[in-house]
């Protein structure tokens, strides 16, 4: 019997115990809060910045017009650049209107032939311009004028693996030896 009892004991000791440790790791774990960092420290802007500019396309400016990035935007070497034409306004159901954004390059067909919007562009700039097979001045103003774009600087960096197609296989978790090819 006293047997019984030291194990009834040991049992009820261990579940107070075991209640006790419950509580405390809930109350410890809860209260933590991890660091919010510096104060007034906005973090770190992974967001891509967007900006918009209208120009005109005219001999003067032989069919194309430089774009330096705005100052308040940091661009580094890295980064990306993608540039949109509007290329329609479009109803929006509740009587405000839609922008219709079209990624360069982008061709057209006008009568004349085939006409091409297109940029490069570098860390500090972007050139937008138009490339036809024939004669730019036998364009009309719709082509030509009031022509607005957006240009997109998207946050990267250099990638610094050097992959071959047997690692992306392996990494993906397929046999090089499984994969049919087109002979």
């Amino acid at each position: 019997m006293e047997q019984l009892l030291i194990i009834h004991l040991e049992n009820r000791n261990m579940k107070r115990i075991l209640l006790f440790v419950t509580f405390t790791s809930a109350i410890l774990f809860s209260s933590c809060i991890g660091p919010e960092g510096l104060p007034g420290d906005p973090g770190v802007n992974i967001l891509g910045q967007v900006f918009e500019v209208t120009m005109d396309f005219n001999p003067s400016n032989n069919f194309g017009q430089l774009v330096t990035f705005p100052s308040n935007i940091e661009v580094y070497e890295s980064d990306v650049v993608l540039v949109y034409i509007l290329s329609d306004v479009i109803p929006d159901g509740s009587g405000g209107s839609i922008d219709v954004w079209s990624q360069l390059p982008q061709t057209f067909f006008p009568a004349q032939g085939t006409l091409l919007y297109t940029f490069d562009h570098t860390y500090i700039d972007a050139q937008i311009f138009l490339d036809a097979n024939f004669d730019l001045t036998l364009l009309g103003s719709e082509f030509t004028n009031d022509q607005i774009f957006r240009i997109a600087i998207v946050p990267a960096e250099y990638g610094t693996a050097n992959l071959t197609m047997q690692d992306l296989l392996l990494g993906l978790e397929l046999n090089p030896g499984e994969i049919q090819t087109l002979d």
